[in-house]
């Protein structure tokens, strides 16, 4: 089996930690992940989630724009400061490349705001092995990109609602 690879990426937000925490675990996937980047596709919709994310335990599928799909278990949650999932079962383009992927979401406090990481760690198979600085640039591409959605959907979930006069 090849070695598993780490990858992650940043982005300090102008929110607190347990806003970035909180909105970060109950945005729709969706609604973060909504754009292509290369041969990452976009998040199309989710099944079978029960009730309001958050719970250790949980799984739904993700199923992306490709006709791809994963199995998403919750596996940790410290709340305000990280959760963590696994996803497997993967079908589509990606099945040939990654057996498994450990997620995680990290916050910590950065100055005035919450730094948010977003962290995972690829169990490539053996195809996939000899393509991983691909899949990799591309990846860190995409989570800026799916970083920069969420801080603009935290930012407007922090804004105060305009009452009507």
């Amino acid at each position: 089996m090849a070695t598993p690879i780490s990858v992650e990426q940043s982005r300090a937000i102008p929110v607190d930690v347990q806003h970035a925490f909180d909105g970060t675990l109950s945005i729709p996937l969706p609604t973060i992940f909504c754009r292509r980047y290369a041969l990452l596709p976009p998040i199309k919709q989710v099944r079978g989630q029960i009730g309001t994310w958050g719970q250790v335990g949980q799984v739904r599928t993700v199923v992306t724009s490709d006709g791809g799909t994963m199995r998403e278990v919750l596996t940790a949650v410290d709340a305000p400061h990280s959760f963590s999932y696994q996803l497997s079962d993967i079908t589509g383009p990606m099945r040939p490349l990654v057996d498994s992927i450990e997620g995680r979401w990290e916050f910590t406090l950065k100055g005035t705001g919450t730094l948010i990481t977003w962290r995972w760690t690829l169990h490539p198979r053996g195809l996939g092995a000899p393509l991983m600085p691909l899949i990799i640039k591309m990846w860190l591409s995409y989570a800026k990109q799916s970083l920069e959605q969420l801080s603009e959907l935290l930012l407007a979930l922090q804004s105060p609602k305009s009452t009507p006069s």
